[in-house]
């Protein structure tokens, strides 16, 4: 899923270090925030990404797996951060400086986005954690 291939087991701190020196405050910030909001929710390290929580899905073509609830990346142009199976479009005109994907929230630094309605997103999405989704069900 998002294109990412599944990279070798790594521990979030050092993860996070191997970040350059612009980008690693920035995502320690909404790395901590995460985990203040749920200290409950592991952080891990999936398919390159900073991950929290995890939830099981059925395709539209009946394709079962497990992804995660809330990940985080450091793309060349952008912070990255995605939300699960959530629909995020709600969001848009309270993130205007960011850019939204499908379940992806894509800014340059912290200070461009609403920190609070990021954790808003996150709340909705670690709501996922542990729950099972069929996409394509009304």
């Amino acid at each position: 899923m998002y294109g990412k291939r599944p990279t070798p087991p790594v521990e979030p701190d050092v993860w996070l270090a191997a970040l350059d020196d612009v980008r690693r405050p920035q995502l320690a910030e909404l790395d901590a925030r995460i985990r203040t909001a749920f200290p409950e929710a592991r952080p891990y390290v999936d398919h390159g990404f900073l991950s929290y929580g995890r939830y099981t899905y059925r395709s539209r073509a009946g394709q079962t797996g497990e992804w995660m609830c809330v990940a985080l990346a450091s793309n060349k142009a952008y912070i990255s951060l995605y939300a699960g199976p959530m629909d995020i479009s709600a969001f848009a005109a309270r993130l205007p400086k960011a850019s939204l994907g499908r379940g992806c929230i894509r800014f340059k630094r912290n200070a461009d986005v609403d920190l609070e309605v990021i954790d808003e997103v996150i709340r909705d999405s670690m709501a996922y954690d542990g729950k099972h989704v069929e996409y394509g069900k009304t």
